[in-house]
């Protein structure tokens, strides 16, 4: 109850008002949005950018950002799409995927801690290198020939429930982020880190390896969002997944966290993720258009920067104007004689 009255604030109030707008929204539109069937089929969507949102709040909650995150996933595709053509196990074609994935961000981590250059530019930068890597691996072609165990594990459903096994993937990784960004020494650094960087480096903390540890852990996690992909379409593609940076990063600052770093809270950016998934799910089902669709989330991202500010801004005039008044109040009568 402490840790939800310390990090659960008037942004995720918000949030769970603008939740409640896009459900009347989305009922509106069409009259399956609210049925079980359709937020199975709505989770499963959303399940890949949804397990990189996680890996990418701690990312930004450090002060840092990785846009790099749908090529990995891309490149990972790719690998595992040849990985299978050669006839490797499927099994040992997904470690070596997951491995692909942490270098990959070891080298996004060893650009800026080492180097010393902005995440911004190095994951830019990188963003075309390993979707330019896919393309000359595997070209315009596709791979496809998976097995059927492989694939029934992206797009199938728990038995007996609705509950797509990609989402019971995301239950269990969101657990083990809120433990480690809420509950943990580890994620009182990375606030530490994204609050003040000299500060927390005087107080001991080892801030170039925290950040390289956070940059690999981004880099596997969108591996791993790369098997999924790969296992829901059945399809191994070089283009897989292009445009998915865009949704990870609105939804991680929709969900409260401070683009600068240091403030963040994963329920925010769970809410924000469902908002977001089922503002897509509606708006393709009312058969708007997929630009339509990319203007829609640009708006939230712009909202999602401004927003906090605005309202802490807000809230600080409103406490300031309590605490003068309270004062006002109690000011002391001069004795009457």
């Amino acid at each position: 109850m402490n840790w939800l009255r310390k990090n659960v604030g008037s942004w995720e109030a918000l949030l769970l008002v603008l939740l409640v707008l896009v459900m009347i929204l989305g009922s509106s539109l069409s009259p399956y949005f609210l049925s079980f069937s359709n937020f199975s089929l709505m989770a499963s969507d959303v399940m890949e950018k949804a397990i990189m949102a996680l890996a990418m709040t701690l990312i930004i909650v450090v002060g840092e950002i990785d846009l790099s995150v749908a090529s990995i996933l891309g490149l990972a595709s790719v690998v595992l799409g040849v990985c299978v053509r050669a006839g490797l196990p499927i099994g040992l074609g997904m470690l070596l995927v997951l491995v692909l994935g942490a270098c990959a961000g070891l080298l996004n981590g060893v650009a800026v801690t080492r180097l010393g250059l902005p995440s911004l530019v190095v994951t830019l930068g990188t963003l075309g290198l390993y979707r330019g890597l896919a393309y000359v691996v595997l070209g315009d072609q596709a791979v496809s020939d998976f097995s059927v165990v492989f694939t029934n594990f992206g797009f199938g459903v728990v038995p007996g429930t609705l509950i797509p096994w990609t989402v019971l993937v995301f239950i269990v990784l969101a657990l083990v982020f809120v433990v480690l960004l809420h509950w943990s020494s580890f994620g009182r650094r990375i606030s530490a880190v994204g609050n003040n960087k000299e500060a927390a480096r005087f107080s001991g903390i080892r801030v170039d390896r925290l950040k390289l540890t956070l940059f690999v852990i981004s880099g596997a996690i969108a591996a791993l969002a790369g098997i999924l992909f790969t296992a829901r379409f059945a399809s191994a593609r070089a283009d897989n997944a292009v445009g998915f940076e865009l949704d990870v990063v609105t939804i991680v600052l929709l969900g409260g966290v401070n683009i600068c770093g240091g403030r963040g809270s994963l329920v925010g950016v769970i809410l924000s993720l469902i908002i977001i998934a089922m503002l897509h799910n509606a708006l393709g089902l009312a058969n708007i258009s997929g630009d339509i669709q990319n203007t829609v989330i640009g708006v939230l991202l712009i909202f999602s920067v401004l927003g906090p500010n605005l309202a802490q801004r807000i809230q600080a005039t409103i406490t300031r104007r309590r605490l003068k008044g309270a004062t006002g109040a109690r000011a002391p009568v001069a004795p009457s004689h």
